[in-house]
């Protein structure tokens, strides 16, 4: 029988990744292999590749690697596959959860996730992993770093404050803290300038982030930030995948007659939520039509919490809007 389509399915985690490989006749009838565990690292890699290799064999038929866009834990693999010419498919972890959905699967497993992410990869038509540019490579590595020590700078500040309004605090212990947070300081200040200087190289960005920059509460290293963790926002293709990649989709928990609380999955890029998050609560008092949208949703939920995150959500999809179609911002529109 033709083979017409070949496909390793792959969960990813922090330490191992679990794959299972499938076919896919001329007759749309899939074969999937039980699933095989290995660890997320380079030796885990080649594995990976004998595996493939030894089920593979004289098949000719086109073969793909399939991922879901995990946090970070997918990049070292999917380089490492792309270098090897191998044909690389990342997909947003929502894709697959509303396909899971439409699947008789009662347990989760990782191996289980494993054959599901394969028979995606075998029913769905989808395009090829773009590997980010040295570019946005270099921003997403270059905001990770500011943001680490800027959290590191807050905690320092916290500390400088606790030692000054203690009873007789040590001069010597304060002097230390205190030359820690200059260090931090001017680190950021070093990061900022070259992530100014990359962008500035490369006019069409530099364009675009200037656009999203006239936001009220939105500045450089919230923009540059976003950008760089959804590299151009290059597996997006609506707002509703953005949201859910973010983490800031809604989540719905009713059954029968019980209404259980309604959160936000948490599931997405925690680097992209957090860099929405601080901007959302400035364009709470500076950008009106925002402004409006969180004094109706805490007058309705009270509860403040609820109704920043809903700006951030706003916020975030205005900010892709205006990158994407790369048109000028017009104060206090945002999207529906």
């Amino acid at each position: 029988m033709e083979i017409i389509k070949q496909v390793v399915g792959i969960d990813i985690s922090k330490d191992t990744l679990v794959a299972g490989y499938g076919t896919l006749s001329i007759n749309q009838e899939q074969k999937i292999t039980p699933a095989k565990t290995f660890d997320n690292n380079l030796s885990g890699f080649r594995e990976l590749i004998s595996f493939t290799k030894k089920n593979k064999g004289t098949l000719t038929a086109p073969l793909y690697f399939v991922m879901e866009a995990t946090g970070v834990y997918y990049e070292n693999l999917a380089y490492f596959l792309t270098e090897k010419h191998l044909k690389v498919i990342v997909v947003l972890p929502n894709k697959t959860k509303n396909f899971s959905k439409t699947l008789d699967i009662k347990s989760k497993t990782d191996k289980l996730d494993a054959q599901m992410i394969t028979q995606f990869g075998l029913e769905r038509q989808m395009q090829p992993w773009q590997v980010p540019s040295p570019l946005m490579k270099a921003l997403k590595a270059l905001t990770r770093e500011y943001n680490s020590i800027k959290r590191m700078a807050a905690q320092v500040k916290n500390q400088i404050h606790a030692k000054e309004y203690s009873y007789e605090p040590l001069k010597e212990s304060l002097k230390r803290s205190k030359a820690t947070l200059s260090v931090f300081q001017k680190q950021l200040k070093e990061i900022e300038k070259q992530l100014k200087e990359l962008v500035q190289n490369d006019s069409d960005l530099n364009d675009r982030i200037n656009k999203i920059d006239k936001i009220e509460g939105v500045g450089f290293m919230t923009v540059v930030s976003i950008v760089a963790e959804t590299n151009g926002f290059a597996l997006i293709e609506n707002t509703k995948q953005l949201t859910s990649y973010a983490g800031l989709d809604v989540v719905h928990n009713e059954s029968g007659l019980k209404k259980h609380k309604t959160t936000i999955s948490k599931k997405g890029n925690r680097f992209l939520r957090q860099a929405v998050y601080m901007p959302a609560l400035s364009a709470c008092k500076h950008n009106q039509r925002l402004k409006h949208t969180y004094i109706r949703l805490v007058i309705k939920k009270n509860i403040k919490k609820i109704a920043i995150v809903a700006v951030a959500r706003k916020l975030l999809v205005l900010i892709y809007t205006i990158f994407k179609k790369n048109v000028d911002y017009v104060p206090n529109y945002i999207p529906a």
